[in-house]
Protein backbone atom coordinates (compact mmCIF):
# COMPACT_ATOMS: atom_id res chain seq x y z
CA UNK A 1 0.00 0.00 0.00
CA UNK A 2 1.24 3.39 -0.66
CA UNK A 3 0.79 4.71 2.56
CA UNK A 4 3.03 2.51 4.11
CA UNK A 5 5.88 3.68 1.43
CA UNK A 6 8.90 5.49 3.23
CA UNK A 7 7.52 3.98 7.16
CA UNK A 8 10.51 5.14 8.89
CA UNK A 9 10.74 8.47 6.98
CA UNK A 10 7.49 9.09 7.65
CA UNK A 11 7.57 8.03 11.33
CA UNK A 12 10.90 10.26 11.86
CA UNK A 13 8.56 12.90 11.12
CA UNK A 14 5.97 12.64 13.36
CA UNK A 15 7.78 14.53 15.89
CA UNK A 16 7.91 17.72 14.05
CA UNK A 17 4.78 17.24 12.94
CA UNK A 18 3.47 17.21 16.06
CA UNK A 19 5.19 20.02 17.56
CA UNK A 20 3.70 21.83 14.49
CA UNK A 21 0.10 21.16 15.69
CA UNK A 22 0.38 21.68 19.04
CA UNK A 23 2.46 24.28 19.56
CA UNK A 24 1.13 26.21 16.14
CA UNK A 25 -2.14 25.38 15.77
CA UNK A 26 -3.03 24.98 19.41
CA UNK A 27 -1.15 28.49 20.56
CA UNK A 28 -3.65 30.26 17.41
CA UNK A 29 -6.49 28.94 18.51
CA UNK A 30 -5.65 29.49 22.61
CA UNK A 31 -4.98 33.20 21.27
CA UNK A 32 -8.30 33.49 19.72
CA UNK A 33 -10.13 31.90 22.18
CA UNK A 34 -9.03 33.91 25.05
CA UNK A 35 -9.37 36.99 22.68
CA UNK A 36 -13.42 37.05 24.31
CA UNK A 37 -12.16 37.27 27.69
CA UNK A 38 -11.20 39.57 30.01
CA UNK A 39 -7.69 38.25 30.78
CA UNK A 40 -5.36 40.77 32.61
CA UNK A 41 -1.79 39.48 33.45
CA UNK A 42 -2.63 35.71 33.97
CA UNK A 43 -4.93 34.38 31.30
CA UNK A 44 -8.70 33.32 32.41
CA UNK A 45 -11.97 31.94 30.87
CA UNK A 46 -13.85 35.06 32.10
CA UNK A 47 -15.84 35.26 28.03
CA UNK A 48 -16.71 39.02 27.57
CA UNK A 49 -17.77 38.27 23.86
CA UNK A 50 -16.72 41.02 21.55
CA UNK A 51 -15.74 43.45 24.43
CA UNK A 52 -11.72 43.29 23.63
CA UNK A 53 -12.41 44.20 19.86
CA UNK A 54 -14.73 46.67 20.56
CA UNK A 55 -12.15 48.29 22.87
CA UNK A 56 -9.33 47.74 20.26
CA UNK A 57 -11.23 49.88 17.04
CA UNK A 58 -11.91 52.48 19.58
CA UNK A 59 -8.97 53.04 20.85
CA UNK A 60 -6.87 55.70 18.94
CA UNK A 61 -3.33 53.90 19.09
CA UNK A 62 -4.51 51.28 17.04
CA UNK A 63 -6.32 52.97 14.24
CA UNK A 64 -3.18 55.32 14.29
CA UNK A 65 -1.04 52.07 14.20
CA UNK A 66 -3.08 49.97 11.06
CA UNK A 67 -2.69 54.25 9.43
CA UNK A 68 0.78 54.22 9.73
CA UNK A 69 1.39 50.08 8.72
CA UNK A 70 -0.96 50.44 5.47
CA UNK A 71 1.35 53.55 4.75
CA UNK A 72 4.52 51.58 5.50
CA UNK A 73 3.06 48.74 3.58
CA UNK A 74 1.94 50.14 0.56
CA UNK A 75 5.43 52.10 -0.31
CA UNK A 76 7.44 49.07 1.15
CA UNK A 77 5.81 46.91 -1.36
CA UNK A 78 5.85 48.51 -4.08
CA UNK A 79 9.74 50.02 -3.89
CA UNK A 80 11.16 46.56 -2.93
CA UNK A 81 9.54 44.78 -5.72
CA UNK A 82 10.75 47.44 -8.17
CA UNK A 83 14.42 47.92 -6.53
CA UNK A 84 14.79 44.41 -6.44
CA UNK A 85 14.00 44.12 -10.14
CA UNK A 86 15.94 46.68 -11.15
CA UNK A 87 19.31 45.38 -9.58
CA UNK A 88 18.41 41.97 -9.97
CA UNK A 89 18.10 42.97 -14.37
CA UNK A 90 21.41 44.93 -14.41
CA UNK A 91 22.93 41.92 -12.63
CA UNK A 92 20.99 39.58 -15.25
CA UNK A 93 23.59 41.49 -17.85
CA UNK A 94 26.49 39.44 -16.35
CA UNK A 95 28.47 42.47 -15.55
CA UNK A 96 31.93 42.63 -13.87
CA UNK A 97 32.36 41.71 -10.23
CA UNK A 98 28.60 40.42 -10.44
CA UNK A 99 29.52 38.73 -7.11
CA UNK A 100 30.94 41.14 -5.25
CA UNK A 101 27.38 43.06 -5.89
CA UNK A 102 25.32 40.55 -5.11
CA UNK A 103 27.48 39.86 -1.85
CA UNK A 104 26.97 43.66 -1.20
CA UNK A 105 23.49 44.25 -1.98
CA UNK A 106 22.06 40.75 -0.18
CA UNK A 107 24.58 41.61 3.38
CA UNK A 108 22.01 44.11 4.63
CA UNK A 109 19.75 40.99 5.00
CA UNK A 110 22.03 39.00 7.32
CA UNK A 111 21.52 41.84 10.12
CA UNK A 112 18.72 41.77 12.72
CA UNK A 113 16.41 44.41 12.64
CA UNK A 114 17.64 45.87 15.70
CA UNK A 115 20.92 46.08 14.34
CA UNK A 116 19.33 48.12 10.97
CA UNK A 117 17.03 50.12 13.26
CA UNK A 118 20.39 51.23 15.21
CA UNK A 119 22.68 52.07 11.79
CA UNK A 120 19.46 53.86 10.81
CA UNK A 121 18.86 56.16 13.99
CA UNK A 122 22.69 56.94 13.91
CA UNK A 123 22.63 57.61 9.73
CA UNK A 124 19.07 59.70 10.57
CA UNK A 125 20.48 61.32 13.64
CA UNK A 126 20.20 65.12 13.09
CA UNK A 127 22.92 65.84 15.13
CA UNK A 128 25.99 63.44 13.59
CA UNK A 129 23.94 61.95 11.01
CA UNK A 130 23.25 62.81 7.35
CA UNK A 131 22.40 66.16 8.27
CA UNK A 132 25.23 67.27 10.29
CA UNK A 133 27.44 66.51 7.91
CA UNK A 134 26.02 68.14 5.33
CA UNK A 135 26.03 71.14 7.64
CA UNK A 136 29.07 70.68 8.39
CA UNK A 137 30.31 71.06 4.40
CA UNK A 138 28.85 74.39 4.22
CA UNK A 139 25.07 73.89 3.81
CA UNK A 140 23.93 74.85 6.91
CA UNK A 141 20.34 75.67 5.88
CA UNK A 142 20.00 71.46 5.09
CA UNK A 143 16.94 69.82 7.23
CA UNK A 144 16.82 65.59 6.72
CA UNK A 145 15.64 64.48 9.91
CA UNK A 146 12.78 62.28 9.18
CA UNK A 147 12.97 60.44 12.76
CA UNK A 148 11.62 63.36 14.93
CA UNK A 149 8.91 64.71 12.22
CA UNK A 150 5.73 62.84 12.82
CA UNK A 151 4.72 63.68 9.39
CA UNK A 152 7.61 61.63 7.66
CA UNK A 153 8.30 59.48 10.81
CA UNK A 154 7.15 56.17 8.56
CA UNK A 155 9.24 57.65 5.28
CA UNK A 156 12.55 57.49 7.86
CA UNK A 157 11.10 53.87 8.87
CA UNK A 158 11.00 52.76 5.19
CA UNK A 159 14.39 53.61 4.03
CA UNK A 160 15.85 51.56 6.86
CA UNK A 161 13.15 48.75 5.74
CA UNK A 162 14.18 49.04 2.24
CA UNK A 163 18.20 48.67 2.97
CA UNK A 164 17.50 45.44 4.88
CA UNK A 165 15.09 43.57 2.73
CA UNK A 166 15.56 44.54 -1.04
CA UNK A 167 18.55 42.55 -1.25
CA UNK A 168 16.82 39.62 -1.18
CA UNK A 169 14.15 39.86 -3.41
CA UNK A 170 16.77 41.25 -5.46
CA UNK A 171 18.09 37.57 -5.28
CA UNK A 172 15.30 35.86 -5.90
CA UNK A 173 13.89 37.57 -8.93
CA UNK A 174 17.67 36.70 -10.26
CA UNK A 175 17.06 33.54 -9.44
CA UNK A 176 13.80 33.56 -11.45
CA UNK A 177 15.74 35.54 -14.98
CA UNK A 178 18.20 33.02 -15.00
CA UNK A 179 15.73 30.72 -14.89
CA UNK A 180 14.48 31.85 -17.96
CA UNK A 181 15.82 30.41 -21.20
CA UNK A 182 18.40 32.22 -23.30
CA UNK A 183 16.75 31.49 -26.88
CA UNK A 184 14.09 34.28 -25.62
CA UNK A 185 16.32 37.03 -25.32
CA UNK A 186 18.54 35.47 -28.45
CA UNK A 187 14.89 35.85 -29.99
CA UNK A 188 14.29 39.28 -28.92
CA UNK A 189 17.67 40.61 -30.16
CA UNK A 190 16.67 39.09 -33.47
CA UNK A 191 13.73 40.89 -33.98
CA UNK A 192 15.05 44.16 -32.98
CA UNK A 193 13.44 44.67 -29.47
CA UNK A 194 14.79 46.79 -26.96
CA UNK A 195 15.88 44.79 -23.61
CA UNK A 196 13.36 47.38 -21.78
CA UNK A 197 10.15 46.24 -23.67
CA UNK A 198 11.87 42.37 -23.50
CA UNK A 199 11.32 42.79 -19.60
CA UNK A 200 8.32 44.68 -19.49
CA UNK A 201 6.26 42.67 -22.30
CA UNK A 202 8.27 39.07 -21.97
CA UNK A 203 10.39 38.45 -19.14
CA UNK A 204 8.05 40.09 -16.14
CA UNK A 205 4.93 37.72 -17.25
CA UNK A 206 6.92 34.70 -17.11
CA UNK A 207 8.06 35.40 -13.39
CA UNK A 208 4.46 35.59 -12.68
CA UNK A 209 5.21 32.89 -9.55
CA UNK A 210 8.18 34.74 -8.38
CA UNK A 211 6.45 37.90 -8.06
CA UNK A 212 3.45 35.95 -6.50
CA UNK A 213 6.76 34.87 -3.78
CA UNK A 214 8.15 37.82 -3.35
CA UNK A 215 4.76 39.92 -2.33
CA UNK A 216 3.95 37.24 -0.18
CA UNK A 217 7.45 37.60 1.25
CA UNK A 218 7.39 41.35 1.93
CA UNK A 219 3.88 41.28 2.85
CA UNK A 220 4.60 39.06 5.73
CA UNK A 221 7.45 40.93 6.73
CA UNK A 222 5.36 44.18 6.73
CA UNK A 223 2.61 42.51 9.19
CA UNK A 224 5.12 41.92 12.02
CA UNK A 225 7.29 44.85 11.66
CA UNK A 226 8.41 45.45 15.15
CA UNK A 227 12.23 45.58 15.70
CA UNK A 228 12.64 48.47 13.38
CA UNK A 229 10.33 50.62 14.90
CA UNK A 230 11.22 49.72 18.30
CA UNK A 231 15.04 50.43 17.70
CA UNK A 232 14.35 53.86 15.61
CA UNK A 233 11.94 55.51 17.02
CA UNK A 234 10.17 53.48 20.08
CA UNK A 235 6.57 54.58 18.85
CA UNK A 236 7.46 57.53 18.59
CA UNK A 237 7.28 60.95 17.96
CA UNK A 238 4.27 60.94 20.55
CA UNK A 239 2.39 57.46 18.89
CA UNK A 240 3.18 58.83 15.54
CA UNK A 241 5.35 55.95 14.66
CA UNK A 242 3.53 52.99 16.27
CA UNK A 243 2.75 49.71 14.22
CA UNK A 244 0.17 46.79 15.52
CA UNK A 245 2.97 44.26 16.06
CA UNK A 246 4.55 46.84 18.99
CA UNK A 247 0.96 47.60 20.27
CA UNK A 248 0.45 43.68 20.65
CA UNK A 249 3.66 43.61 22.97
CA UNK A 250 2.64 47.18 24.34
CA UNK A 251 -0.65 45.50 26.12
CA UNK A 252 0.50 42.20 26.88
CA UNK A 253 3.52 43.09 29.04
CA UNK A 254 3.63 46.42 29.56
CA UNK A 255 -0.39 47.13 30.21
CA UNK A 256 -0.80 43.82 31.37
CA UNK A 257 -3.53 43.31 29.47
CA UNK A 258 -3.84 39.58 27.71
CA UNK A 259 -6.92 39.66 26.70
CA UNK A 260 -6.74 43.23 24.10
CA UNK A 261 -3.48 41.90 23.20
CA UNK A 262 -5.19 38.48 22.26
CA UNK A 263 -7.09 40.17 20.25
CA UNK A 264 -5.10 42.68 18.13
CA UNK A 265 -2.85 39.44 17.53
CA UNK A 266 -6.17 37.81 16.41
CA UNK A 267 -6.53 40.97 13.98
CA UNK A 268 -2.91 40.88 12.59
CA UNK A 269 -3.68 36.59 12.00
CA UNK A 270 -6.74 37.89 10.27
CA UNK A 271 -4.42 39.99 7.87
CA UNK A 272 -2.19 37.14 7.38
CA UNK A 273 -4.97 35.18 5.90
CA UNK A 274 -6.33 37.66 3.59
CA UNK A 275 -2.77 37.33 2.48
CA UNK A 276 -2.10 34.04 2.23
CA UNK A 277 -5.57 32.56 0.72
CA UNK A 278 -5.14 34.68 -2.03
CA UNK A 279 -1.75 33.21 -2.81
CA UNK A 280 -2.28 29.98 -1.95
CA UNK A 281 -5.35 29.91 -4.39
CA UNK A 282 -3.40 31.49 -7.37
CA UNK A 283 -0.53 29.07 -6.72
CA UNK A 284 -2.28 25.95 -6.36
CA UNK A 285 -6.06 26.42 -7.25
CA UNK A 286 -5.28 26.61 -11.22
CA UNK A 287 -3.51 23.26 -11.02
CA UNK A 288 -4.44 20.62 -12.42
CA UNK A 289 -3.93 16.58 -10.80
CA UNK A 290 -2.57 14.60 -13.21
Amino acid sequence: MRIFRNLWSKIALLPMIATAVIIFFGGTIWTVVYSFTSSGLLPRRDWVGLAQYERLWSTAKWIISIQNLALYGFFSLIFTLVIGFVLAALLDRKIRFEDTFRTIFLYPFALSFIVTGLVWQWILNPEFGVQGVVRDLGWTSFTFNPLNDPDIVMFGLLIAGLWQGTGLIMCIMLAGMRGIDDDIWKASRVDGIPAWKTYVKIIIPMMRPVFVTSVVLIASGIIKLYDLVVAQTSGGPGISSEVPAKYVMQAMFGGQNLGQGFAASTMMLLSVVIILVPWALLEFGGRKRG
